[in-house]
């Protein structure tokens, strides 16, 4: 079956950044384990939330300035679907990953060979 990956992506110019209450986590996480059992054949990994990294560049590195990978993508995951539609409903339906000032980039994986 063909692997997904998602990056969650930020829009901080749209808003909605504001910060759910603990009531309101808690909500979340209960929704988050539903979706988690009803489609846990379709999760190859659960990723997580990217940290602090670097780019690999060429020596001489190219002009220009370089925009952080932090600031595009916040998290990923992978998972395994029939088609893009479907990963695109998979990764939809996840509580908290597309919501106002976010959203999550679908992209097949297409293994060596």
């Amino acid at each position: 079956m063909p692997r997904f990956l998602c990056l969650q992506r930020s829009f901080p110019a749209t808003g909605g950044g504001e910060r759910p209450s603990p009531a309101q986590m808690q909500a979340m996480y209960a929704k988050f384990n539903e979706w988690r059992e009803k489609f846990q054949q379709n999760l190859v990994d659960l990723g997580g939330r990217l940290g602090a990294g670097r780019m690999a560049l060429p020596d001489p590195p190219p002009d220009g300035p370089l925009v952080e990978a932090k600031e595009l993508v916040g998290g990923y995951m992978v998972i395994s679907a029939t088609s893009l539609d479907e990963a695109l409903q998979i990764a939809r339906e996840c509580p908290g990953l597309v919501r106002p000032g976010s959203g999550v980039e679908v992209i097949e994986v297409h293994a060596p060979g």
